[in-house]
């Protein structure tokens, strides 16, 4: 048995390289194809010796005492590969699971080939599946689009529409760009509407890469827009969705605030623990750092050694330690530590700025006293619901705010109506 990895870790599949039946203008991993020049996309399939090894390995490598393993497949499209190949994903993980850990699969699909066929199988296997839905149609279709140029939206929905009448459980991810950005009401109530219960959204940075004068490319979501967007879904959720929605943003803000763990990489203080692995079983730093310079090794190797080696050590602690001075005397830091490295790209002191930081500002500086009051009323046993019972200000903000402006515990009502009363 190869050895174990001493600290909790994941690995994002990539089973079927960045082969997809869409063609999402704004999609960063189709480009990847270019790293296997001499591939035919039919090439591109794991091969059953290389799902073996991976499987494996996976699992003898989770750490001394771990109780769960966590698969997760995505793409490219991981659906084109066809049921078969999932069920087969399964009968390997039962015969590997030696350990007797609890086997999770998450996969990460456009929806667009989910058949009722499949569907069942995903019920069976408990599978959790992420749709990547960007809103509603005239949203959708603006840049999630086939290599046709047409709209995945009905396809999509067809998919979601068998997922729900097999009660497979999903959630959603929304890629947030330079127009549904403007739309964050809509968004937010379209996305309840279909039934999604917890909401992953992510925000579109793509470097310009010198193309034109500008750092970003048109698709980048402003900084502005990224701040307001999350305060107003935020302003629409805590009106009356606290628990029953669960928006991976808030909920990763709310456990820092009663002392868990960062619950996403983006915001932790180190990286480097997902880790992810191609088609042809190399694997890699991170799924936004394929690249030749991110190479790690192949999984003929030891994937634990991999894991623990001296450059993916380096790969994570680089996003502290690379942090410009501007980070390190912010309020926000604990919350924020700079964002995904991928998106620094404003010159800053001594390291570079994450392009969203602004928007990311905003919406710390307008939430945080809510968060601080949900994290007293779970302290005190209490529903997050509850938090207006312990919101409060310093008194260096109360003397800011007059008695008609909007309370700053977002109610909707104005501050003389509600916590001015107190």
């Amino acid at each position: 048995m190869n050895k174990k990895v001493n600290y909790p870790f994941n690995i994002l599949a990539k089973p079927f390289g960045p082969i997809c039946n869409l063609y999402c203008s704004y999609c960063f991993y189709l480009k990847k194809e270019t790293l296997f020049p001499h591939e035919n996309r039919s090439d591109f399939a794991m091969k059953p010796e290389i799902l073996e090894s991976f499987i494996r390995q996976y699992i003898e490598a989770q750490p001394e005492g771990e109780k769960e393993v966590t698969f997760g497949w995505q793409g490219g499209e991981p659906t084109l590969l066809g049921v078969d190949f999932f069920r087969n994903v399964v009968k390997l993980q039962k015969k590997y699971n030696v350990r007797g850990l609890t086997v999770k699969n998450g996969l990460q699909t456009n929806g667009t080939l989910i058949t009722d066929e499949f569907a069942k199988f995903l019920k069976e296997e408990d599978f959790l599946v992420g749709i990547s839905i960007d809103g509603p149609e005239y949203l959708h279709n603006k840049y999630r689009l086939d290599r046709e140029g047409k709209g995945s939206f009905s396809r999509v929905m067809a998919g979601l529409e068998n997922l729900k009448k097999n009660n497979v459980d999903f959630n959603t991810l929304t890629v947030v760009q330079n127009d549904n950005s403007k739309h964050p009401f809509e968004v937010y109530r379209f996305l309840k509407d279909v039934g999604s219960t917890f909401l992953q959204f992510i925000p579109i940075v793509e470097p310009d890469n010198g193309q034109t004068k500008k750092l970003v490319s048109k698709r980048t979501v402003s900084p502005e827009d990224w701040g307001t967007f999350l305060v107003a879904v935020f302003q629409d959720w805590i009106k009356e969705d606290i628990g029953n929605i669960y928006v991976q943003h808030f909920d990763l803000i709310l456990g820092l605030y009663i002392g868990e763990p960062a619950s996403l990489c983006v915001h932790s203080k180190y990286c480097g623990k997902a880790l992810a692995i191609e088609h042809n079983g190399n694997i890699y730093s991170c799924d936004h750092f394929v690249s030749p310079d991110t190479y790690l090794g192949n999984i003929s190797g030891s994937l634990a050694e991999i894991v623990e080696g001296e450059k993916q050590q380096r790969f994570g602690k680089n996003k502290f330690d690379l942090l410009p001075e501007e980070c390190l005397v912010c309020p926000y830091l604990s919350l924020c530590y700079g964002g995904c490295p991928k998106d620094r790209l404003i010159a800053g002191r001594k390291g570079k700025l994450n392009w969203l930081c602004e928007g990311y500002k905003y919406f710390y500086e307008t939430t945080v006293p809510v968060f601080s009051a949900m994290a007293a009323a779970l302290k005190h046993h209490r529903p997050a619901s509850t938090y207006k019972d312990y919101f409060c200000l310093p008194p260096s903000l109360l003397s800011k705010i007059g008695r008609n402006d909007p309370c700053p515990c977002l109610s909707g009502k104005k501050f003389k109506h509600c916590h001015g009363q107190r």
